[in-house]
């Protein structure tokens, strides 16, 4: 089964936008500033525009590109898998084996490059799909709604019942990082002073089980498999290929979704950036109606942007990188090693804020040219090359020419 799909600009297009803002979101952490103590920020290059800068990024970033990038995934997955149902029995195992070779490649990034990665969840909750492939459309929007929610009513519970659901995780994680040497005084530094690749092994080993915690305390499986139902959704509506219609439903979206997600997102970036002063529960609550809204408004805007100006060049400059957004996905991780960490230049750790996101716009700019000349003469990007020849098991021609 190798269905041949229609490619729709806007969404490449959407994926592109997404990677920029993951990028900005992932390079605090993959330059060590967000492992910083609140003394040793301080007394980097510019600390005033910096922490304006984290409120920034707070309020306009954190969460609504990784809303956008998932609900993608979904959107991308609906595709496969209403191919595969086409299919029969025969179609479903090449889903099924989709999602695995995507677990496998989750999971070497997970050890071997970042702990930050999230392919691997995408791919477990992305086998769980085809439990609502007969589910009604307005069924599929009720559980989005319920799993987008949810995490609100279990923070509740667990800061009531002052629980730890990933207390094990988190205990592992210190258990690993006293094996190593690894402290809370050398944590932000341990990657930019490690000058071999054992040492970047070493602290990948805790950052999995860190990983696992951020998970589990950020309930970031609900929200990622509410994505994906939404996504389930829209892509069963073609919804991409029917904009026109939907213009109106469109408008709404950018109108409520704005005009909820932007007096929260003032709130949410408050406790973001001073360590969530009113408590658990009020931050996750201030996350769902701030995120959630404003991430959809993000798509929604741009989606009317398109539908009056679809000969622009943004859109395929947008849609380049967005045509091998898992190889550009994986790249940042590579040119944030390169750049950061002690293996590299070993610039982590030394520089404020406000240089970091430059690099970042910096490597994603790169990312949009090398991905327009790749594509002009390639079929898939290289990882998706890979991806699609693991899947189907045999040989597929990367070059136009072929």
């Amino acid at each position: 089964m190798q269905p041949v799909k229609k490619r729709y600009i806007i969404l490449d297009a959407l994926r592109g936008f997404a990677l920029l803002g993951i990028c900005l979101a992932n390079y605090p952490e993959f330059s060590l500033y967000s492992f910083l103590s609140a003394e040793d920020a301080a007394a980097l290059q510019t600390p005033g525009l910096d922490r304006a800068l984290r409120y920034l990024l707070a309020f306009f970033v954190d969460g609504k590109f990784y809303t956008i990038f998932s609900l993608l995934f979904g959107i991308g997955f609906s595709i496969i898998l209403e191919h595969a149902l086409a299919e029969g029995g025969q179609g479903l195992k090449v889903f099924y084996r989709r999602m695995l070779c995507l677990l496998a490649i989750g999971l070497l990034h997970l050890w071997l490059l970042w702990s930050g990665d999230i392919l691997a969840l995408y791919a477990v909750l992305g086998m769980l799909l085809p439990l609502w492939r007969k589910c009604s459309d307005r069924g599929l929007l009720r559980w989005a709604g319920a799993f987008l929610l949810l995490p609100v009513a279990v923070d509740a519970v667990v800061e009531l019942a002052q629980l730890r659901p990933a207390g094990w995780f988190h205990d592992k994680q210190w258990e690993i990082c006293a094996r190593y040497g690894i402290t809370e005084e050398n944590f932000a530094y341990w990657l930019r002073d490690s000058d071999d690749y054992k040492g970047v092994l070493q602290f990948l080993h805790q950052g999995g089980f860190e990983r696992m915690t951020e998970f589990i305390d950020g309930n970031r499986y609900f929200r990622v498999m509410g994505l994906f139902l939404l996504g389930y959704w829209a892509g069963k509506q073609k919804f991409f290929a029917r904009l026109e219609e939907f213009r109106p439903l469109l408008r709404r979206i950018v109108r409520g979704g704005f005009a909820l997600g932007l007096p929260v997102s003032l709130a949410y970036a408050w406790s973001s950036v001073n360590g969530h002063p009113w408590g658990l529960t009020a931050h996750t609550a201030c996350y769902t109606l701030s995120v959630f809204p404003m991430g959809f408004a993000y798509v929604a805007g741009l989606c009317l942007l398109y539908l009056r100006s679809r000969d622009a060049g943004l859109w395929r400059a947008l849609a380049a990188p967005g045509r091998m957004a898992l190889t550009n996905y994986l790249s940042q991780t590579v040119f944030g090693i390169l750049i950061f960490y002690g293996v590299g230049l070993g610039l982590g750790a030394d520089m404020s804020l406000s240089f970091v996101l430059p690099v970042a716009l910096g490597v994603y700019l790169f990312e949009m040219a090398f991905s327009a000349l790749w594509m002009r003469y390639f079929r898939f990007g290289p990882v998706e090359w890979v991806w699609r020849m693991l899947t189907y098991g045999q040989y597929l021609p990367l070059r136009k020419s072929e």
